[in-house]
This record gives C-alpha cells, sequence and structure tokens, in this order.
C-alpha cells in the first residue's frame, strides 16, 4: 500500500536503515556493494532473519519483493530495476537498466515480504521480519501491534502500541485525559502540553511552500480533464517577486509559533542542496521593482496590479483541515497584498486540491532523506506525475543536471549535479532561475510525550506523512514504575 514510499515499516524489514545520523546501515543486509558501472548491488544477508510466522527470511524473499514491486506499479519507484536476483540463500543482486544512485534509498525504505505466502489480502494481514506484528487494524479509528517475537534487532519494551487516528484536536483532548503517550500536535499548539506531558521539537527538512503552476493557460487539460496553466504565475516576475517579497521569518512566528525556521529551498542544510539559487526575501521594495520592471502596475488604483488587463490574482489552496498550511497561506496573502497581488487563500479538500492543482498555487509540503525527491519536482518526465511536478516544469538544462545526478557513479559525485540543477550559473529551477517555488518554512515536528517515555535519539525528520517519529520505537522504553 505505499508506505516505504514515506515511513519506515512497522511490520518489515528493510536492507539497509538510516541511523539517528542518517548514515546508511545494515538491517537485513551484513554487507552491500555497487558495480564499477553503478548497475548492479550485491547484497550478503544476514542468516537470523525470520518473518513473523516463523519461517526463515532467504535471498529468495528479497528477490521476489523486488520483482514483485517493480511490477506492480504503485508508490515503490523500482523503475529502473531489470532483474532481482538470488545467488544463493544469503547473496542476492538487484540489477538496474540504468545507473541511478539515488536507487539506494529504496534499499531503506523498501520491506520485504515472503515469497511463499504474499498475496492480495497481504495488506491487511501482514506477515514480515519486522519489530513489530498485527494485532488489529480498524482502518482510520486504531491500529494495534505487538512485538515479533521472531525480531532479529533485540528486545522490546512493550507488550502492545496502539496509534489511535483523528483530528489534531482528537489527539490532544486524548492527550488532556492520559490516554495517549505520545501525540503529534502543530507547532503552535506545541508549547500547551499538559501536566504529566513534556514537549518534544524535533528538527526537519519537512519543508512548506508555494508551488506555482509554470505554463501559460492554453486550454490544456490532464488526462482526467483538470485544467493546465495558469497566466499570472507563468510569468516569471510574478514568481520571482513572491520570493523577494515572502518574510518568512514572520511565517515561522506566526504558523509555527517560531518553531521552524525559514525555507529558500526544497533540501536546506542539506548536501544536495545550494544556497547560491535562493534570494534574498523580506525586501517588498525589491519586489515591488521587479513586477514595475516587467509591466505589472496598479493602473485603476485598486491595490492590485494588472498586465495587459490580467490582473495579479490566482487562488492560494491548502486542505482545510491543516492549520498549519492554513496560517501559511493566510500570511502569506497578506504579505503579498502589500506587493499588489491578490492571493485568495482558499481552503478544501485533497480531492479538490487535486483537480486545481496544475491551475492554481498550492501550499505543498516535501522534505526527504535522500534526493530524489528534487529529481521528481523539477524533471519534465513527472510533469503532472502524482503531486510531484505539479506546475509541469520542464526545462532540458536543468533535466540535463538532474540526469547526471542520477548516473554518477558515487553519491558524492552527484553533489554538484543536484546543485547545479537548482542553479548552475546560468539557470535551474531555484528563485535566481526559474523560480518554480516560493520555499517559506521547515517545520519543527512537535510532539507531547508523556513524562515516563524515552524515546531516546532521534534523527532529523523527513516529511510527516510517514509519522517519523516511530522509526526508532523499537527502543523506546519506559522510566516510571
Amino acid at each position: 500500500m505505499g508506505w516505504g514510499h514515506y515511513g519506515n515499516p512497522l511490520f518489515q524489514s528493510t536492507l539497509l536503515r538510516y541511523d539517528a545520523e542518517l548514515n546508511l546501515v545494515g538491517d537485513l543486509a551484513t554487507d552491500w556493494s555497487l558495480s564499477d558501472d553503478g548497475l548492479v548491488w550485491r547484497l550478503s544477508l544476514r542468516e537470523d532473519a525470520m518473518f513473523s510466522d516463523g519461517t526463515p527470511l532467504t535471498a529468495e524473499d528479497v528477490a521476489f519483493t523486488y520483482t514483485a514491486a517493480s511490477e506492480a506499479g504503485g508508490l515503490a519507484d523500482l523503475t529502473v530495476l531489470s532483474e532481482a536476483r538470488a545467488l544463493d540463500n544469503a547473496t542476492v543482486e538487484l540489477q538496474l537498466s540504468e545507473p541511478r544512485i539515488t536507487f539506494v534509498s529504496r534499499l531503506a525504505t523498501l520491506g520485504i515480504v515472503p515469497a511463499a505466502s504474499y498475496d492480495e489480502g497481504y495488506a491487511r494481514q501482514p506477515v514480515g521480519s519486522g519489530p513489530f506484528q498485527m494485532v488489529e487494524w480498524r482502518e482510520g479509528e486504531q491500529l494495534v501491534v505487538e512485538p515479533n517475537p521472531h525480531w532479529h534487532g533485540g528486545e522490546i519494551a512493550f507488550e502492545r502500541v496502539s496509534f489511535v487516528f483523528g483530528s489534531e484536536e482528537a489527539g490532544q483532548a486524548l492527550a488532556r485525559t492520559g490516554a495517549a503517550d505520545l501525540v503529534g500536535v502543530p507547532p503552535s499548539m506545541a508549547d500547551a502540553a499538559p501536566p504529566g506531558m513534556k514537549v518534544l521539537h524535533v528538527e526537519t527538512v519537512d519543508n512548506r511552500g508555494l508551488a506555482f503552476p509554470m505554463r501559460p493557460r492554453a486550454g490544456e487539460t490532464t488526462e482526467a480533464g483538470t485544467p493546465i496553466g495558469n497566466d499570472v504565475t507563468a510569468d516569471r516576475a510574478i514568481r520571482v517577486a513572491i520570493n523577494q517579497a515572502l518574510d518568512r521569518g514572520a511565517l515561522v512566528a506566526l504558523a509555527l509559533n517560531g518553531h521552524g525556521r525559514p525555507a529558500f529551498g526544497p533540501a536546506d542544510g542539506l548536501p544536495w542542496d545550494n544556497p547560491e539559487a535562493a534570494i534574498p526575501g523580506n525586501d517588498p521594495a525589491a519586489a515591488m521593482a521587479t513586477l514595475e520592471a516587467a509591466g505589472w502596475t496598479d493602473s485603476d488604483g485598486d491595490g492590485i496590479r494588472e498586465k495587459e488587463g490580467l490582473k495579479a490574482a490566482f487562488q492560494v489552496l491548502y486542505p482545510a483541515s491543516d492549520s498549519t498550511r492554513q496560517a501559511l497561506a493566510l500570511g502569506a496573502s497578506e504579505q503579498l497584498r502589500e506587493i499588489g497581488i491578490d492571493a485568495q487563500p482558499t481552503g478544501s479538500s485533497w480531492d479538490e486540491i487535486g483537480a486545481l492543482m496544475h491551475s492554481q498555487v498550492v501550499v505543498l509540503g516535501w522534505g526527504a532523506h535522500d534526493p530524489s525527491e528534487i529529481y521528481y519536482l523539477h524533471h519534465g518526465d513527472y510533469a503532472g506525475v502524482d503531486y510531484y511536478n505539479t506546475g509541469h516544469y520542464a526545462k532540458p538544462a536543468v533535466d540535463a543536471h538532474l540526469d547526471a545526478a542520477e548516473a554518477a557513479t558515487g553519491f558524492d559525485e552527484s553533489l554538484a549535479e543536484w546543485q547545479a540543477a537548482a542553479w548552475d550559473g546560468e539557470t535551474g529551477f531555484g528563485p535566481k532561475g526559474d523560480a518554480t517555488w516560493a520555499w517559506m518554512v521547515n517545520l519543527e515536528h512537535a510532539y507531547w510525550v508523556s513524562s515516563c517515555l524515552d524515546v531516546g535519539p532521534l534523527q532529523i525528520h523527513p516529511h510527516g506523512h510517514g509519522f517519523p517519529i516511530t522509526h526508532d520505537l523499537p527502543s523506546w522504553r519506559w522510566t516510571c514504575e
């Protein structure tokens, strides 16, 4: 069901995993190597791994899992895998059709399933070699898990763990009544933890930004018949001016209660980030000069600029259930009105956003532990695919840098190309170039945690859809009698 697309599997083991410092370490794999041509991963497996039904995990299960996932066309992107083969019980090779340096992240996210028992009902009754096994799942209400007695990773301190699903308000109510021991809360609420609970702030690369439609409106539609393009945001001057005008520090204070940091790109501070691609913000005068030079003026005195009869107006869509994105949309709208842009905050359902995100601006969030996300957000091949390149951006020079990064013979060798895709001195997807986004903030993930619960050291979190706090759940400990 695509869980590995965002989160660490609860029920399965992965070949590799990220530790607290984001180093890749072995989980099922004890040794791994990539061939000089970048086409073959060879991995040696531990021989004590067992599924929760007591059967041993072998290289055949790994080969089956990768083959099935590559053929499924689901959220796990394994399109570059041409063959997975078991050389013996403890050795597997993964053959790629072309070099893809970010394929290593799939080794750390795709959970291994048993070849002998995997079927269409697996998602509801999973069998894996991970730390937990399922007891009960009432979709949208509650998931109950217990330790897998055959897990190779050591002791787990809890007999059972229950995940309760619901709104932000419902989670806070459970915490206040003592019914929950850990609750994810919006940053604006974090400092109001109830008695018996402490506040936990975790640094993240979980960002929020304004995703722009990049094409003019020309009657083009998606396969589903939804419109593509926006004549206002197709003008680079509009996109650059928004980047110049946004006071990101004020947005951190307003929407995150100060618990976060300004965002200027999709991967701030990570090795593949390029700070040179950014332009200074909180400069309304520069933004207005940019607009004036491009012919956007307020000729009728209503406070909204226009150009050749076109008003500088568009919707800013956000999911109505997300208080943080709502605050960001409202705050950005107020700031942009000062430079003569009418950005209209509009709360919608995700279904409505999905229909309009190629023709209106959307508050979207990303953030990952590997640079493949940069590829998905900006490569022309992903224009209009899922929630990736919603603006239908396509630029050959940027695509060439992204392709060169993926084709690099090593991760360190790929970094210069990732950075050049954002800005190579002449062009790029960043604000100095085509300004495909106006990034606003990087969140801190905020939690209320029982004073009796020790969650140990935590890695920098990626985007929150996978509830990354659970990455180290097997090592949590209860400290009270």
